[in-house]
């Protein structure tokens, strides 16, 4: 895809996304209803899962956890980060929204709607906390953004998440709310147990995407790798996805049944935050006089979040039957049709960036 497309491409937007991906709302809705058909149909699966455990999340779960993050993390260009890091203007405004703006402002939307739900309203915190490195690839690509400062930003963000989630997750869960008197996380937290579901579940996926692609591309070349490897190893993040649905909603279904407008109240914080993360986004990169791409880029790395890894945080600290991994859950299914609006948002938002305008002028 160019990085101009035509303003008849956006009424095509889904139509570019592979089937799997075009539907995936439809998946993870078919994916809850099978997991809480399991959980009615089968009693005992609880004990069964926790039978076995990796860093305090269950075998299966741990596994579909790794399948997701994996593909993902082996599509990112490793190669290409100096060809944007000189950049410093994206790269300080992407680092200032990314880790300081947009996961204070989770921080307030948590405590705004759900300052009596403590478990859902730290999950939510968890979730902004979790940068987004998934499908932002995606939805980047659909918005003609940047690419290449996509793929940096993608990996920056990895390596950033490794060394820095578990401080976050105690500034925000427990410091942050002891000198503004609000009541912390329970001492089942710990920044150690962040940490350590961290460096597991994005760690591990990180060191084999970078081995996957430097082998892949030193033995078979990049065009290989891109065009023919890559297809057929993307859907396994889908697939890692719903099977961990699967299995959390197995284990959820009583209280997602007995409690359908908790899940509404979790849905609602996570839409005002997709709305104004990118837009603020999109206006600050225009006041900085960033071409439209790499604003687009800029917005869609802020907005998105790694529910991925937000889940596997919520299981592997409080269990995979907190209201934690439930508000993460909750998450891909309300990001999904939220971002597709916002592709459209983007690409008619390209008439307002003077650069844009030249370069369709001179076609």
């Amino acid at each position: 895809m160019t990085t101009t497309g035509a303003p008849a491409d956006t009424g095509h937007i889904t139509k570019k996304l592979s089937t799997l991906d075009r539907y995936l709302a439809v998946w993870i809705l078919a994916a809850m209803a099978l997991g809480l058909g399991l959980g009615r149909l089968i009693p005992g699966l609880g004990r069964a899962l926790d039978s076995v455990q990796v860093a305090g999340v269950s075998l299966p779960i741990a596994l579909g956890l790794l399948v997701m993050m994996y593909p993902v993390l082996a599509k990112v260009r490793y190669d290409e980060t100096h060809r944007v890091i000189g950049d410093k203007k994206l790269m300080i405004t992407s680092l200032l929204i990314n880790w300081v703006l947009a996961p204070a402002f989770m921080f307030a939307l948590a405590w705004i709607f759900l300052a009596d739900l403590p478990e859902y309203r730290t999950g939510l915190i968890i979730v902004g906390l979790a940068r987004c490195i998934a499908m932002v690839l995606i939805w980047n690509d659909l918005a003609c953004g940047d690419r290449e400062a996509a793929a940096v930003l993608v990996a920056i963000n990895s390596v950033f998440q490794v060394i820095a989630f578990g401080a976050l997750g105690w500034f925000y869960l427990q410091l942050l709310p002891s000198w503004l008197g609000l009541p912390t996380t329970s001492a089942e937290f710990s920044v150690w147990a962040i940490t350590l579901s961290v460096v597991i579940f994005l760690g591990i996926p990180l060191v084999a995407g970078f081995l996957t692609r430097t082998l892949g591309e030193k033995a078979r070349g990049r065009d290989w790798y891109e065009n023919r490897f890559l297809p057929k190893l993307g859907p396994f993040a889908l697939y890692g996805l719903l099977f961990t649905i699967v299995i959390l909603f197995a284990l959820q279904g009583d209280t997602i049944i007995a409690k359908p407008l908790d899940v509404a109240r979790i849905a609602l914080p996570l839409l005002v935050y997709f709305a104004v993360v990118f837009g603020a986004s999109m206006l600050i990169g225009r006041g900085l006089g960033m071409s439209y791409e790499r604003t687009t880029t800029l917005a869609f790395t802020a907005a998105g979040n790694n529910f991925e890894l937000a889940i596997a945080v919520a299981i592997a600290t409080f269990g995979v039957t907190s209201g934690q991994a439930l508000a993460g859950v909750v998450g891909p299914l309300i990001e999904v049709p939220a971002l597709v609006a916002l592709v459209y948002a983007a690409l008619w938002s390209r008439k307002l960036f003077p650069s844009t305008l030249a370069q369709k002028e001179m076609k």
